[in-house]
């Protein structure tokens, strides 16, 4: 999702949107642009609720709906000083119009939460915790939603492994979910990552 967002003269952007002329400029720090052909309003935590609640509030405007919010890990991305961002996608049904902000923060950073303006907020806030660590503050629930009962860590982080840290498994004897270390039959350097439809360049049980 990194891609997809780019830096274009702000200008430019309100020609295309001139909507954006009703939005204060003290409730965000700059405009960049989405491929999609939305704005994309880059800005400081603590602008958060006061900006999408006037976004959600104002009659010419009246985004309504939180459609999704998105985590993003910058890790191995050296244009950013910050390592992740939250990008929050609002809907306005009346006008047609999409718009999205986005949130630089650090692992040592918390949002606070909009579930007293979006509803729809508790459920995407915690999707966005279990995959990526990115901690909300004031929520309604803070629960893990989709990964398995005591799991520690964030696997849409770029540094957690293919393969994981645990393996999960049902004990019938005691009726109970046990954890235990990942253990690889063979190192993934010894794989066959030849494409099967285009055929290989040795014979069939031979070792390359």
């Amino acid at each position: 999702m990194n891609e997809v967002i780019e830096t274009i003269e702000e200008g430019k952007i309100f020609e295309k949107h001139e909507w954006l002329s009703l939005i204060d400029k003290n409730l965000y720090e700059e405009i960049a642009y989405h491929k999609n052909d939305a704005p994309v309003l880059i800005i400081k935590i603590n602008q958060l609720l006061d900006l999408i609640k006037f976004l959600r509030d104002d009659e010419s405007l009246r985004f309504k709906i939180l459609a999704d919010i998105a985590g993003i890990d910058y890790v191995f991305h050296k244009k950013y000083k910050k390592r992740f961002s939250a990008l929050y996608n609002l809907l306005s049904l009346k006008y047609n119009r999409r718009i999205f902000i986005q949130i630089f923060l650090d692992d040592d950073e918390e949002i606070p939460s909009s579930h007293e303006i979006f509803s729809s907020a508790t459920w995407l806030q915690r999707e966005v915790y279990d995959m990526f660590g990115i901690v909300f503050s004031n929520v309604l629930d803070g629960r893990r939603i989709l990964t398995d009962y005591n799991f520690q860590h964030f696997p849409l982080r770029k540094d957690f492994p293919l393969t994981g840290y645990d393996e999960v498994r049902y004990d019938l004897e005691t009726k109970s979910v046990k954890y235990s270390p990942v253990e690889l039959d063979q190192d993934f350097r010894d794989f066959d990552f030849e494409m099967p439809w285009s055929g290989t360049e040795y014979d069939v049980g031979v070792k390359k």
